[in-house]
């Protein structure tokens, strides 16, 4: 079984990105990395692990570096459809706060990772004394690729997430939590986008991560598009749309309480609309929205508009980073999902619009 922690990428070790397309979404600029490590604090963790060819599954960390149960972070959370396994969700809605790092893994491997979390929370120096906590831990369902029966994700994958979060690039596609995810008939993976937005004349940044594994139609500026339209495979290869879910995670550095944060959840669980997601039944849609500025005055309602704006924008091209960063995968039973190619992309674009903007 190989188990690899992902460092953050250097400039160009990836697939191109949807910027590096021309394929802007929305007016507002991006932080300089444009992924949720833009927001100050926070960091990113990956471990990826495989066995060719049935096991493609991993973890993913998102670390603020302030967090703890005695210094916990304000959040909400907003359930799209909650066909999944959300642990910590019910205490986040009832007491609006954050006490540890947000995990995102495979289904069956969700509760070891849950234990995992909390050990090494209560190692960390200033929790000698706790006796309560509550561990946030999401899944994507990745058996279409993996043997998700085997629970691949273990302790150590989990402490190295951890250990080795860190600022700088994310590393995006087939890594950590999103190695056996599929989204919109592509292999999908982690994604990652941020927004600079201004709120009462002050700059915030908005930074997202989406674990994507839904079902639906994919649509990028408004033109649908599928695996056959696109010449790489059969529509009937992937899950069928009643199948799937998606892990969004929101941090901002904007002043904001726990009832604003949850407004802001819900936005990223719409923007998956723009996507072409299916929201079926089958699926497991939910979104946490943290903030790294604990206390202080919260950021009028009255001025969220460009947040919203910001977060909607961020999680689309977050989905769309997912999908061009991954890389056609066989997995478990020898099923085949097929990437999202650039420049096919870019071909089909430019058949239907001329350009693109």
């Amino acid at each position: 079984m190989e188990a690899q922690p992902h460092p953050p990428s250097p400039p160009g070790a990836t697939r191109r990105r949807a910027r590096d397309l021309g394929i802007v979404i929305g007016p507002a600029g991006t932080g300089p990395l444009d992924a949720i490590t833009d927001v100050p604090g926070v960091q990113v963790g990956h471990t990826t692990v495989r066995r060719q060819p049935d096991v493609h599954s991993g973890v993913t960390a998102v670390v603020p570096d302030v967090v703890s149960p005695r210094a916990p972070l304000p959040v909400g959370v907003f359930t799209g459809n909650g066909y999944g396994k959300l642990i910590g969700t019910t205490q986040i809605a009832e007491l609006g706060t954050l006490e540890t790092p947000v995990l995102l893994t495979s289904t069956l491997s969700a509760f070891r990772v849950a234990d995992a979390l909390v050990g090494w929370v209560l190692e960390r120096p200033g929790c000698e004394e706790v006796r309560s906590l509550n561990p946030v831990v999401g899944e994507c369902n990745d058996g279409l690729l993996s043997d998700i029966r085997a629970r691949p994700v273990h302790e150590e994958h989990v402490r190295a997430a951890l250990d080795t979060a860190s600022g700088g690039p994310v590393a995006e596609g087939c890594v950590g939590a999103g190695t056996g995810t599929v989204a919109l008939g592509f292999k999908a993976g982690i994604g990652t986008a941020s927004r600079i937005c201004v709120l009462a004349g002050r700059s915030f940044t908005a930074g997202v991560l989406v674990q994507a594994n839904f079902g639906g139609t994919l649509r990028v500026l408004g033109h649908t598009l599928t695996p056959r339209s696109m010449g790489v495979g059969s529509d009937g290869a992937v899950p069928a749309a009643d199948t799937g879910s998606c892990m969004i995670v929101v941090a901002t550095d904007a002043p904001l309480d726990a009832r604003q944060l949850t407004r802001v959840a819900r936005r990223a669980v719409f923007a998956l609309a723009r996507t072409g997601a299916a929201y079926s039944h089958g699926s497991g849609d939910y979104a946490i929205a943290f903030g790294t500025r604990p206390g202080g005055a919260p950021v009028a309602d009255a001025e969220l508009g460009p947040l919203f704006e910001s977060v909607l924008d961020g999680v689309e091209e977050a989905v769309l980073n997912s999908l061009l960063a991954a890389t056609t995968t066989t997995g478990f039973g020898g099923r085949t999902v097929p990437a999202l190619s650039a420049d096919r992309l870019l071909d089909t674009l430019a058949s239907t619009r001329g350009t693109v903007s």
